[in-house]
């Protein structure tokens, strides 16, 4: 369910960079896992970038040396910064936070999505 807040998308030409935070609004207490996810329309959903409690991060090899994901105050936000970004990384960008609780989910919990869109 939509309950954290991402933001910092927009249009950005190839090569650029962006930052998403993400915050959860508040309601989130303690500390879990987060991360990023992406969907393009007739792409497969794609989970970019991970982080779990102990700061040990993941990243997808199609953004790998590209993409840094961090947290903010007490893991209770999270961060991706963009570098080098291609036309394919074109995508609604999701954050989430927690397990699923749900089969077919990613998170627990996820934002409304922030509109990545790179140009040539």
């Amino acid at each position: 369910q939509v309950r954290l807040v991402e933001s910092g998308g927009g249009p950005v030409q190839a090569g650029g960079p962006l930052k998403l935070p993400c915050t959860p609004g508040g309601f989130l207490k303690n500390t879990c896992a987060m991360g990023w996810y992406r969907q393009a329309p007739g792409k497969e959903r794609e989970l970019v970038s991970t982080i779990d409690n102990d700061n040990i991060t993941w990243y997808a090899d199609s953004v790998k040396d590209r993409f840094t994901i961090y947290p903010g105050n007490a893991r209770l936000s999270v961060h991706l910064q963009m570098d080098s970004l291609e036309i394919e990384d074109t995508a609604a960008y999701f954050c989430g936070a927690c397990p699923p609780v749900v089969e077919g989910t990613l998170y627990r919990w996820w934002g409304q999505g922030t509109q990545v869109t790179v140009s040539p």
